[in-house]
């Protein structure tokens, strides 16, 4: 079962920024069928995680450079090179590479260190319960990883999330999609039991994404909060993109936005893991928007390095969020803030969350 990681598309930013679609097309891992594409060339490789390292000293120890070409198949002996030398390098405790797809159809390399001495994202150990999703959800989610995959090939992509989750303008994915807001209803003590307690890392993901189809949304936040502490990178990554949907409700008279808590978001800011910080980043733009003052508060102590760094990332698409958060913090007034990204003027931004200080 392939990680859940189609995208918000209410913007531009949000294609992108949700959109942690690896190397294979789809997914952190190739499946079977992705091995036989044909190569793709890297286009970027942004590094991430420095405080007292500098990016030149990282970049040489990647020693990939832009235009090499990788294969799928190729892709995770590739990723475990760079990361052996990387951290071969003095100061530098721990490193992850990672492949995302994909920028003027390159693909991206982002190389993220933990520094010696760094605090590193604590999780809490793996479940080891014998409870599992029931065959047809898994079945149903499969079938939604493949339709997701032919319309992102297609160009066909787009989804509404005013409703706080997604439905998908291609019908083959909104079919599956339709199926889940019946089963989450029918089956939630099902997913809660899953997503907390099972064994099987693929069902929890599974679980964290389609738990996010319950009617009430508010019962489950924390269940998806306490799955972003999980070990395993796709469970967190789709209860933080599940619990960044709930943030982009549309209030109407009968529903209401989800209350979504934002320190545990603001905590994964700092992780050595790539898609931690594409999925926090992401909801902390929709928790943002509202300017709560000791949000961004929080922000500006705990969360302005990280957020400078990932608003220079070269791809505008996975930098847009942070921008965004940064203007705010800047206090720049949201048609500025807009106009600006929009015209890739970043450091203005930049300077005025910095000047907050």
């Amino acid at each position: 079962m392939r990680t859940r990681l189609h995208a918000a598309r209410r913007s531009s930013w949000l294609l992108l920024a949700f959109c942690a679609i690896a190397a294979s097309g789809g997914a952190a891992e190739p499946t079977p069928e992705e091995h036989a594409l044909a190569p793709r060339q890297i286009g970027i490789v942004d590094v991430y995680g420095l405080n007292r390292l500098r990016a030149d000293r990282i970049r040489r120890a990647v020693n990939i450079k832009e235009g090499t070409a990788v294969t799928p198949a190729a892709s995770p002996s590739l990723r475990s090179a760079i990361e052996k030398r990387v951290t071969s390098v003095p100061g530098v405790e721990r490193a992850q590479a990672t492949l995302v797809c994909c920028e003027n159809s390159r693909l991206i390399l982002y190389v993220g260190v933990q520094e010696s001495g760094a605090a590193g994202t604590p999780s809490r150990p793996a479940p080891a319960g014998a409870v599992r999703l029931d065959a047809d959800i898994v079945q149903a989610g499969q079938e939604e990883d493949r339709a997701i995959s032919a319309a992102v090939a297609s160009g066909n992509a787009s989804e509404d999330d005013s409703e706080g989750h997604s439905l998908a303008r291609d019908p083959a994915i909104r079919a599956v999609q339709e199926h889940f807001l019946v089963y989450a209803d029918q089956h939630v003590l099902e997913l809660r039991a899953v997503l907390r307690d099972s064994g099987d890392a693929k069902h929890r993901a599974l679980a964290a994404a389609v738990i996010g189809y319950v009617s009430d949304k508010q019962s489950v936040v924390d269940d998806l909060v306490y799955a972003m502490s999980d070990p395993d990178s796709d469970t967190r990554n789709n209860a933080m993109r599940t619990l960044a949907v709930f943030t982009f409700t549309v209030p109407t008279a009968t529903r209401t936005v989800p209350r979504v808590p934002y320190e545990p978001f603001i905590a994964l800011m700092s992780s050595l893991d790539w898609t931690d910080r594409n999925k926090a980043s992401a909801a902390l733009m929709g928790l943002s928007s509202h300017r709560d003052p000791a949000l961004l508060a929080q922000l500006r102590q705990k969360a302005l390095t990280p957020l400078v760094e990932m608003a220079r990332w070269k791809a505008l698409g996975h930098a847009g969020p942070a921008l965004f958060v940064l203007g705010r913090v800047g206090g720049l007034s949201e048609e500025d803030l807009r106009n600006t990204v929009y015209r890739d003027e970043r450091e203005p931004i930049i300077r005025a969350a910095l000047a907050t200080r």
